[in-house]
């Protein structure tokens, strides 16, 4: 083992900022590819996903 000193942290005093910074970038990721899908799909034409059937 190391010899290093650890020390515990309780929940107190335990701030997961990081996990949050990354949880908000995935959720800014996700909402720009919902409208990127929205101008895409809705504003064009027609629907490219569902296509016409005839």
């Amino acid at each position: 083992m190391s010899s290093e000193l650890e020390r515990e942290i309780g929940h107190d005093e335990f701030d997961p900022k990081g996990t949050l910074a990354l949880i908000m970038v995935y959720f800014l990721i996700l909402v720009v590819l919902w409208i990127f899908m929205y101008f895409v799909e809705f504003l064009g034409n027609d629907l490219t996903v569902v296509g016409v059937i005839a």
